[in-house]
């Protein structure tokens, strides 16, 4: 593993593996934390369902109310969570996640009634959150600049890769039952998640180092744009009392959970929308899945690419307008190549947006208060994950079709690209 505090003079002398910066290490590492995250818990919780239905009797209801619970914790969690990354750190904030995280499938694999059920969900979801996406993409931000979209993008690959675990843990579900497939994910999570803690450092500046591996010298000289060489003036990033105050805060925030209405939307209904409404068979609806999935990964990798090359702005409303699109296609799609268009707008759009919403903040208020910023970005936009499946579902409990839903949804994502493209960047604060 590469050292931090390797300097580049020496850079010729050392191996292969140390003069890789070491920013693209603590990404590595952020990918097989976030994959965990995604694979064990977020991507199989419907698995897990299944099992418990059969064990409990318990309704739909729920164990749907089980996953609500579980995503309304990470996001009013975050300002906390924000607060103690800038405070403490993100490697130690992702060590006690990673505890937590592992513990709570430990208590998860000994639930008997529905108090310890939600006991569970709520320390399985702090612990990740603590060990996740905030103070990774914290993190990244910290280390990156000229490359801050793309270290972003090829870290968010590692949400839409837990999909690839989904069917090593539902083979587990069926050969050691679900007991002991919670009880081997916390073991593999404190395993493999604790050493991979230990890569993530809080900022290059503490090693002798500057974002993206730039020498001193030049980073003296330039700005952060893309076109020259970094200037690192920690004085003139925004608070959090001032990002707070900022009109552009408020229409990112409110952008992105618009963007989350769809894309939780999505994750709950699409399954039952393709098999009940279009006819398709449990297989062949989780091979669109796979293919959306591709797509997303696919995105995610270009649209970092992309981001740190264009306007990022103008890249987020198409996204948008493509997600839009592609529900429409998605409510109204009677044939084969309709759902595949879907699949494609919407897995690219996905993609192509996700590393783009923590890019532009750090681009927006800088990096000095970037975590607690971020975290009272999640509390609003997390309103979005929570509700996306809601309107979708009370819907079609009314109408008994998702095109209402889908449709409503579609139109509030055409408002978010509004609010994107109101979301100017301000003007930074003078003075220290």
């Amino acid at each position: 593993m590469a050292n931090p505090a390797s300097t580049a003079e020496d850079s010729a002398s050392r191996p292969w593996h140390a003069r890789i910066f070491y920013g693209w290490w603590i990404v590595s590492a952020g990918v097989v934390l976030n994959m965990m995250v995604s694979g064990l818990l977020m991507q199989s919780y419907g698995a897990y369902v299944v099992m418990l239905r059969e064990d409990f009797g318990w309704s739909r209801t729920l164990l749907g109310a089980g996953f609500s619970f579980m995503r309304a914790e990470i996001g009013l969690l975050g300002p906390i969570e924000g607060w103690l990354i800038d405070k403490f750190g993100p490697g130690a904030v992702i060590r006690v996640g990673v505890v937590l995280f592992g513990g709570g499938f430990m208590l998860f694999s000994q639930v008997q009634h529905v108090v310890t059920f939600f006991a569970a969900i709520l320390v399985m979801a702090i612990g990740a959150a603590l060990s996740g996406f905030l103070p990774l993409s914290t993190t990244v931000v910290n280390w990156f600049a000229r490359h801050r979209s793309t270290a972003l993008g090829i870290l968010l690959t590692g949400f839409a890769a837990g999909a690839l675990m989904v069917p090593g843990v539902t083979w587990s579900l069926e050969t050691f039952g679900w007991r002991g497939t919670a009880l081997a994910s916390g073991i593999i999570i404190l395993c493999i998640g604790l050493p991979l803690s230990f890569v993530i450092k809080r900022r290059p500046e503490d090693y002798g180092l500057l974002p993206d591996g730039d020498p001193p010298k030049e980073a003296a000289a330039g700005g952060e744009g893309g076109e020259g060489p970094i200037e690192i003036d920690q004085s003139r990033d925004f608070t959090t009392r001032e990002a707070l105050k900022s009109p552009p805060f408020w229409f990112l925030s409110i952008g992105h959970g618009s963007a989350l209405l769809i894309v939780a939307a999505v994750m709950v209904h699409l399954i039952p929308h393709l098999t009940e409404a279009e006819g398709f068979s449990l297989s062949a609806a989780g091979g669109i899945v796979v293919f959306m999935t591709a797509l997303q990964i696919t995105g995610q990798l270009g649209g970092g690419f992309i981001g740190d090359r264009m306007d990022k702005r103008a890249l987020v409303v198409a996204c948008m307008a493509g997600h839009a699109i592609a529900l429409i296609f998605l409510a109204y799609g009677t044939a084969l190549w309709m759902i595949l268009v879907f699949a494609v707008l919407h897995g690219l759009a996905w993609g192509i947006r996700g590393p783009l919403m923590a890019s532009m903040r750090a681009d927006y208020f800088g990096r000095a208060a970037f975590g607690k910023i971020m975290g009272f970005s999640t509390l609003v936009s997390t309103v979005g994950m929570i509700g996306g499946p809601i309107i979708a579902g009370a819907f079609y409990d009314a109408q008994d079709t998702y095109q209402y839903g889908f449709t409503v949804l579609a139109v509030l994502a055409g408002l978010g690209g509004t609010a994107f493209l109101l979301a100017r960047p301000p003007e930074r604060p003078v003075g220290a």
